[in-house]
């Protein structure tokens, strides 16, 4: 398939995009939309009428866009969370599992993981966060009630 052959309509109407209902203008989807299947900035841009340097604003844009609904959703998932542990930097990771475990005993949640699991969880759901054992970025792990895990991490304290 060539850059030309990409139809950003298209791939917008299969995966559902309705602008009134995203966080995203129909550029920034589009733009996204040609990136993620390869397209360089400048081919986007003369696809578009528009300059490279254009393209890059939208598509940083975009981005930032996305990373902020990631955040909101982690947010609205911490605050609907009965279990939040906050795990501080210099914590060993080996031994989040216990704290996790007995906040959720206290409260009647059942965790859908074992030790090894949870520690894995949360290790990837970190990031940079966590290197080797060791939690180098504050994070909060929320446990909601059907026992899912959810981490976030953010360099201020929260």
């Amino acid at each position: 398939m060539t850059d030309g052959d990409i139809d950003a309509d298209e791939i917008l109407d299969r995966a559902g995009f309705d602008a009134a209902e995203n966080v995203l203008t129909r550029r920034q989807a589009e733009v996204l939309a040609l990136r993620e299947r390869g397209m360089a900035q400048a081919d986007i841009a003369e696809r578009l009428g528009t300059s490279r340097a254009n393209v890059s604003s939208v598509e940083a844009s975009a981005r930032e866009n996305v990373a902020k609904a990631h955040e909101t959703v982690a947010f609205a998932d911490a605050l609907r969370a009965p279990v939040r542990i906050p795990v501080d930097p210099g914590t060993d990771l080996y031994d989040v599992p216990q704290r996790v475990f007995e906040e959720c005993d206290d409260v009647g949640v059942k965790v859908s993981y074992t030790a090894p699991e949870l520690m894995k969880r949360i290790s990837d759901e970190a990031g940079d966060a966590v290197v080797g054992r060791q939690v180098e970025q504050r994070l909060l792990v929320g446990v909601t009630s059907d026992g899912e895990v959810r981490v976030r991490h953010r360099s201020d304290p929260q």
